[in-house]
């Protein structure tokens, strides 16, 4: 069994930046495909961005330009750098780990960004 603990998030204003971890409870990084999803209240959950165990990244349309994921792979541990922020980025954010149909998900984190 994988845990993933996300952390990072918290209250910003528009405009800024916050930085999300997700670490992982044992090796999973050389196969899995890591991903950041958000769910905002009302709404399903979205994918934000994914990379895989090669460093190919994917991104939504809504964040290209402003988000960053990576992954180190020595520290079991994505990333998901959030620059640019605006109120509707609010959401709580998941991070996954994938590998076939196999998911594992974080407990999420919620950002909000408000002034």
């Amino acid at each position: 069994q994988v845990q993933l603990v996300e952390s990072g998030g918290g209250l910003v204003q528009p405009g800024g930046s916050l930085r999300l971890s997700c670490a992982a409870s044992k090796n999973i990084f050389s196969t899995y495909v890591m991903g950041w999803y958000r769910q905002a209240p009302g709404k399903q959950r979205e994918l934000v961005a994914t990379i895989t165990s090669g460093g190919n990244t994917n991104y939504a349309d809504s964040v290209k330009g402003r988000f960053i994921i990576s992954r180190d792979n020595a520290k079991n541990t994505a990333y998901l750098q959030m620059n640019v922020l605006k109120p509707e980025d609010t959401a709580v954010y998941y991070c996954n780990a994938r590998l076939f149909t196999i998911n594992y998900w974080g407990q999420g984190t919620q950002v909000t960004v408000s002034s």
